[in-house]
């Protein structure tokens, strides 16, 4: 695994990628982070992130992967995946999606464990009633990212 550290409206924002996919993501610069991307997929990755976090982005590319978690946790950050830009959902509705409608609280720590933030976007979970609750990068960085998307998707809406 490669780590490459990209400045953000979040702050330093560090994305791995192996000989497949995007592997890995995390809030801040990870130790073994590089300034400038080692290969293509990396390169492409930045790339992408830089165009998400400008508003020109709404739909990653990159093969992402997530190398463990359990069968739960897999199917929850799958589930993660179908929410579109811009749009939330919450811990129990996601539980129902998938198969276990008194899960909320675990789809929250499968949140928590989510791999790669913002590229599979646990940022779009709420509480019940839309309340933002819990976030590995912090609540700040969840509103930041909340509300970027929210405005990329009112400007697009009324263009």
């Amino acid at each position: 695994m490669r780590w490459t550290v990209l400045d953000s409206p979040i702050g330093e924002f560090s994305v791995a990628t192996d000989d497949e996919a995007v592997c890995g993501a995390h809030f801040g610069r990870v130790e073994s982070a590089v300034e400038e991307p080692g290969d293509a997929l990396a390169g492409r990755a930045v790339d992408e992130l830089r165009a998400y976090f400008a508003g020109e982005l709404t739909e990653f590319g990159v093969p992402v992967a997530a190398r463990r978690g359990s069968d739960f946790e897999r199917a929850v950050w799958r589930e993660m995946t179908h929410i579109p830009y811009g749009e939330t959902l919450t811990y129990g509705e996601v539980a129902r999606r998938v198969g276990d409608p008194g899960a909320a609280r675990a789809v929250g720590v499968a949140c928590n464990r989510n791999p790669v933030p913002v590229l599979v976007p646990c940022h779009r979970i709420v509480g019940a009633g839309g309340k933002l609750v819990g976030f590995g990068g912090g609540v700040e960085r969840k509103v930041k990212l909340l509300e970027l998307e929210a405005g990329v998707a009112l400007r697009r809406a009324w263009s």
